[in-house]
């Protein structure tokens, strides 16, 4: 099921929650909207299951080119998944899952054997079997998350849309069902949106991400897109770890932080002043120079728990830097507090400075 928006606004009084957006999502595909509370994701997505009505005058809402924008939520055939989970506390787990096909007209309620049939299914495709007598209150999360995605997929919907699926879970929770959503995915073939603000649930889980700011969109595109060439400044802000810094191309040059180097391809030409920002594993750290140029800086602190060593470095001209190496590099360098190091920028992204 492909679906399209075009030129959707919605207002909540004096409030733009969105403002002419417009977006495709290709069917079998898994979109997330990223962005920062009151972006406007969830909003879009409400307006995609129906829950929400776009503005006057906004664009159609297309299911494989034919207009839903009129059609309540129940003739949409969308799966809705909640973040609370939204599970009936007094029916079990396979009440809970049976319920949608329960609660059908008479005249397209399966049989209870089919409704029976339907749920051993579910309850092996969420990997809960065994399960299916016991109470939400009986279940860890994720356990509750797997069973609200099973009731929205009872009704076999056409598309499915989760709404900050993980939030209510821990760390280590979230990243398992993660892994396990995308397993899942790749054998059904819904077409998905999620709704997210975690930056590595969208990268690691979707094959596109949709980057929305103050109710437009900033950026679409693949994980790999968003992340190494994002196309404006919020992006590059919002997704992943930054060093910022506030420089001056001129003459080819790209001058920050009392280091030239050469100006980026994109903004070769270009003169002015500009905002500079280099990751943290962009940033080469060494002891010794190593022919390129580079910033002269302390460690001020360090943390090596876990599969990377962060950096806290102190440059000469006052300027503080995040970076980032391996175990293997760190242990090489021998770093400690106070260790004087050489700090080399990679990838360099540069925006004008419109301040």
């Amino acid at each position: 099921m492909k679906i399209e928006l075009r030129n959707i606004s919605k207002t909540f009084g004096s409030f733009r929650a969105l403002n002419d957006v417009s977006l495709s999502v290709e069917s079998g595909e898994l979109l997330a909207l990223l962005g920062p509370s009151g972006s406007g994701k969830t909003t879009l997505l409400r307006i995609i299951a129906g829950l929400e009505d776009a503005d006057l005058g906004s664009g159609p809402i297309l299911f494989d080119g034919v207009s839903v924008s009129d059609r309540r939520v129940r003739e949409r055939k969308v799966g809705f998944v909640f973040q609370h989970y939204a599970l009936f506390r007094h029916m079990t787990v396979a009440k809970n899952i049976a319920f949608g096909l329960e609660v059908r007209p008479r005249c397209e309620r399966p049989s209870r054997v089919e409704i029976r049939r339907r749920v051993r299914e579910l309850l092996e495709l969420v990997q809960l079997e065994g399960l299916a007598n016991r109470y939400p209150c009986q279940l860890s999360g994720g356990q509750r998350q797997r069973v609200a995605l099973a009731r929205a997929l009872a009704l076999k919907p056409t598309v499915l849309l989760l709404d900050e699926p993980f939030g209510a879970l821990d760390a280590k929770v979230r990243k398992e069902l993660r892994n396990w959503l995308r397993r899942l995915h790749n054998e059904i073939h819904v077409t998905s949106v999620f709704v997210t603000h975690d930056q590595d649930e969208a990268l690691e889980l979707a094959d596109r991400v949709v980057v929305t700011n103050l109710g437009k969109i900033e950026q679409i595109g693949t994980p790999d897109e968003v992340f190494h060439y994002p196309e404006s400044e919020f992006v590059m802000n919002f997704v992943g770890d930054v060093n910022r810094f506030h420089g001056r191309l001129e003459d080819g040059k790209l001058c920050f932080a009392d280091l030239w180097l050469e100006a980026p391809e994109d903004r070769d030409g270009t003169s002015g002043p500009a905002r500079v920002f280099v990751r943290p594993h962009d940033l080469d750290v060494d002891i010794r120079p190593n022919g390129t140029p580079s910033l002269r800086a302390l460690v001020a602190d360090m943390h090596s728990a876990g599969p990377v060593v962060r950096l806290v470095l102190r440059s000469e001209g006052g300027h503080t830097l995040f970076a980032e190496i391996s175990q293997a590099r760190y242990r090489k360098l021998g770093l400690r507090a106070g260790s004087a190091v050489c700090v080399t920028p990679h990838n360099v992204r540069v925006f004008p400075d419109s301040s």
